[in-house]
């Protein structure tokens, strides 16, 4: 598919987005479309994407909102498998209606697709349980994966943001060192050694590898600390580890 969203570069080339998991065959087995909610202000750009998704057999855009307000009234609705969002939208904007959306349709995962680069909103948006943060520079071919990715359980964040979010990590931690009053729930011996791999940025099927497990052990694990910690996704687990200093990326 060569379609792009104006000055849309390659991400491969350009440092775009590289998919966690994008090579697993699970989607090969998807019985219904993805369903996915587009969140915009830009009518254009939200029409774009409906063609662009329109051109994937196993993706289904569901229905499409303006900003955060409408999203949350959409996702209400709809029941979105996906949102892809903007951050920064009139009325009410992406992070913010983040919660929300969790609160009137908690199976949806929601990947933040914004032009804003910002550590701040970055962290708020995991902190808010999107599942993914992409930048609008990424290729077309590459938003389609990254729903795919999301829907099958993985975290999707442009390389660019993954460095300013360890940054952001160890920043917690000297924010944090006094600060710890509640001890944290215990993750075993191997849950912890999962969450340091998914710290450095592996996907499951790099992790099963490096710790000679299967692929469907690994997303057990992860399923488990996410229960334990009782965050959404991945990235925040990563972010509350750091905080509470269960692991520490030197």
């Amino acid at each position: 598919m060569a379609d792009s969203f104006g000055p849309v570069l390659s991400a491969r080339e350009h440092g775009g987005a590289v998919p966690e998991g994008s090579e697993s065959d699970s989607g090969a087995f998807r019985k219904e479309p993805i369903r996915v909610l587009v969140v915009d202000d830009h009518a254009l750009f939200r029409r774009g994407l409906e063609i662009v998704l329109a051109q994937e057999e196993d993706i289904q855009v569901v229905g499409e909102a303006g900003d955060g307000a409408e999203a949350v009234d959409k996702a209400a609705d709809l029941l979105p498998d996906i949102v892809l969002m903007d951050v920064r939208m009139p009325r009410r904007g992406g992070i913010e209606a983040c919660t929300s959306i969790k609160e009137v349709a908690p199976s949806a995962k929601i990947i933040m697709l914004t032009i804003s680069d910002e550590e701040a909103d970055l962290y708020e948006a995991i902190k808010a349980g999107a599942t993914g943060y992409l930048l609008k520079e990424i290729s077309t071919d590459e938003v389609a994966t990254a729903i795919r990715a999301v829907a099958d359980g993985q975290s999707q964040i442009s390389p660019s943001m993954a460095s300013k979010l360890l940054t952001e990590f160890k920043s917690m931690i000297q924010r944090t060192d006094e600060r710890r009053l509640v001890p944290a729930p215990r993750l075993t011996d191997r849950e912890l050694e999962v969450l340091k791999l998914v710290a450095t940025g592996m996907n499951n099927r790099d992790i099963a590898k490096e710790l000679f497990i299967s692929e469907n052990t690994v997303k057990n694990h992860v399923r488990n600390i996410l229960e334990k910690l009782q965050l959404h996704s991945r990235m925040e687990a990563v972010v509350y580890a750091m905080r509470e200093k269960i692991l520490e990326i030197r």
